[in-house]
C-alpha cells in the first residue's frame, strides 16, 4: 500500500475500489484525496457524509434548476410512488407533460420521452439521417451533445484541425469521423462554406444555441436557419441546457429561432433522470411503430422514458417555472454573479474573461475575447484547474473540470455573496501567489 493510498479515509478507499477512479458518473475528475460522499441536498447546498456544508454550483449538472428537494417536486414525486414507478407506457403524468412541451414549443408537433438528453440528442441525429437519406451531421466544435458519437467528437480537441475535420475526444467511436462535419461556432461565413460544398451529404445540423457558456453572435442563429432552409437541412436545437433555463420556451423563445427537431433532458427533470425529442410531425412520424420494417423507420424504445416518477417530477418542476418573477430573479442572479466575478478579477489584475448568460457563468483566464470553442481554448487551463479546486477545498461544489458554473432558483445574492467571497480568497491565495 503506497503512502498516498494510506492517506484516504474509508470513504475514498471504498470508492476507489469500486468506481474508475473513483468517480460513480464520470467527468467531475477529482483528485484522489478529495473525494466525497454526498448525503443530502437542499436549496443551493449539500452536506457530505461528515456533516461538511457546501454551497452547489453544480446543481446536478444543471439538472436542479428548481433546487434541491424542492417541496413541490418532493410531493409530486411521493404522491407518485406509492401508485407505481414505471409501466413502460402511456401515463397521466407523461400526457399532460407532452401536452405542456407542445404548448410552449413552437418546433414540436410530436414528441416522445426517453431517458436522459444523451438519448435524446441521438434520436434527433438518427431522425434527421433516416428522413434525409443522408449521413453526415454538422456539429460546432466544443459543443457537447451528451455521451453519443456526435457528443464526445471534437468536445476537447487540441490540434485545430482545418474544418470541418472531425477530432476524436473519445476512443470507440470509429464511425464519427465518417459522419460528422465539424464547424466553428459563432462563424457564419466559414460554416456556409462548409454546408455549400457538402450539402448533398448534410442529414442535419446539431447545435447548443448558447454553446455551454458562449453566447451566439446576434444573427448567428438566424443565419443557419435560413441555410438549412436553402439547402433542405433539418436544423436540431440540443436545448438539454438550455430548455427550461434561458426561458420557460427556452432557447427557441429568448433568440425567436425555431429548429425542425429539439432535443430536452436537466432542468426539465426538476432533479429527476428525464430526456425529451420533438419536432415536425413529417420527421417524428419516422418513429412510428406501425412502419416497422420499412427502410425509413427509426427504432426507438426506452425502458424509463416517460416514466410516472420522472413526469410527476417534471410537471411539479414546470409549475414552479411559471411562478411569477422566476426567471427574472434567476437572470438578475446570474448577472449579480458574473458583474462581481469581473469586479474581483479587476481589482485583482487577473486577466479573465466571465462569460455566460441568464443563470450559467464561466471564468476562462485569457485577456482575449472569447467567443468560440478555439477562444475558450487560450484560457489557462492550470490557473482554472487550481481554481476550481480551490473553491471545492472552500466549501463550493462544482466540477473541477473548468466548465460551467450553474445557478437555480434556489440561489440568491446571499448564496453568491458567500461564493464571491471564496473566490476571492482562492483568487489570491492559489493563484496569484504563484505569480
Amino acid at each position: 500500500m503506497t503512502k498516498a493510498t494510506q492517506n484516504l479515509n474509508s470513504v475514498q478507499k471504498r470508492a476507489l475500489s469500486v468506481f474508475t477512479a473513483g468517480i460513480s458518473n464520470g467527468e467531475f475528475g477529482f483528485p484522489s484525496e478529495t473525494l466525497i460522499e454526498v448525503s443530502k441536498g437542499k436549496g443551493a447546498k449539500l452536506w457530505d457524509s461528515r456533516g461538511q456544508e457546501y454551497l452547489d454550483f453544480s446543481m446536478g449538472w444543471g439538472s436542479c434548476l428548481v433546487g434541491h428537494a424542492r417541496e413541490e417536486v418532493v410531493d409530486a414525486v411521493q404522491k407518485q410512488a406509492e401508485l407505481g414507478s414505471n409501466f413502460a407506457y402511456l401515463n397521466t403524468h407523461a400526457l399532460q407533460l407532452a401536452e405542456e412541451i407542445k404548448r410552449i414549443a413552437p418546433a414540436v408537433d410530436r414528441l416522445r420521452f426517453c431517458a436522459s438528453g444523451t438519448e435524446a440528442t441521438m434520436y434527433c441525429q438518427r431522425l434527421a439521417r433516416a428522413f434525409t437519406g443522408k449521413k453526415k451531421i454538422l456539429k460546432f466544435e466544443g459543443a457537447y451533445h451528451g455521451a453519443n458519437e456526435a457528443g464526445v467528437t471534437s468536445l476537447f480537441p487540441h490540434q485545430n484541425l482545418a474544418f470541418p475535420t472531425p477530432e476524436l475526444t473519445s476512443a470507440g467511436v470509429p464511425m464519427a469521423q465518417e459522419n460528422l462535419l465539424i464547424a466553428p461556432y459563432n462563424d457564419l461565413e466559414t460554416t456556409e462554406q462548409i454546408i455549400v460544398t457538402n450539402a448533398d451529404e448534410i442529414a442535419g445540423i446539431l447545435m447548443e444555441p448558447l454553446q455551454r457558456c458562449t453566447p451566439p453572435f446576434p444573427g448567428f442563429l438566424q443565419g443557419i436557419r435560413a441555410l438549412c432552409d436553402q439547402y433542405g437541412i433539418p436544423l436540431i436545437f440540443d436545448e438539454v441546457v438550455t430548455g427550461f433555463r434561458l426561458a420557460y420556451g427556452g432557447a427557441q423563445e429568448k433568440y425567436g429561432v425555431i429548429p425542425d427537431l429539439v432535443a430536452y433532458g436537466k432542468a426539465l427533470g426538476g432533479g429527476y433522470p428525464i430526456g425529451a425529442f420533438g419536432g415536425r410531425s413529417d420527421i417524428m412520424d419516422h418513429v412510428n411503430e406501425h412502419y416497422i420494417g420499412q427502410d425509413n423507420y427509426v427504432w426507438m424504445a426506452s425502458t424509463l422514458g416517460g416514466n410516472p416518477i420522472s413526469t410527476s417530477a417534471a410537471n411539479a418542476a414546470l409549475s414552479v417555472y411559471r411562478l411569477p418573477g422566476v426567471y427574472e430573479k434567476l437572470f438578475e442572479t446570474g448577472e449579480y454573479l458574473r458583474t462581481n466575478l469581473r469586479r474581483i478579477l479587476k481589482e485583482l489584475e487577473e486577466p479573465a474573461q466571465v462569460i455566460g448568460d441568464g443563470p450559467l457563468a464561466q471564468i476562462v483566464f485569457t485577456d482575449q475575447e472569447v467567443f468560440n470553442y478555439r477562444s475558450t481554448a487560450t484560457g489557462d487551463k492550470k490557473k482554472g484547474r487550481a481554481m476550481m479546486l480551490g473553491l471545492f477545498k472552500r466549501g463550493v461544489f462544482l466540477n473541477p473540470m473548468g466548465t460551467k458554473l450553474y445557478i437555480s432558483i434556489a440561489h440568491d445574492k446571499g448564496v453568491c455573496d458567500s461564493f464571491l467571497v471564496r473566490f476571492e480568497d482562492c483568487l489570491k491565495n492559489d493563484i496569484l501567489s504563484t505569480r
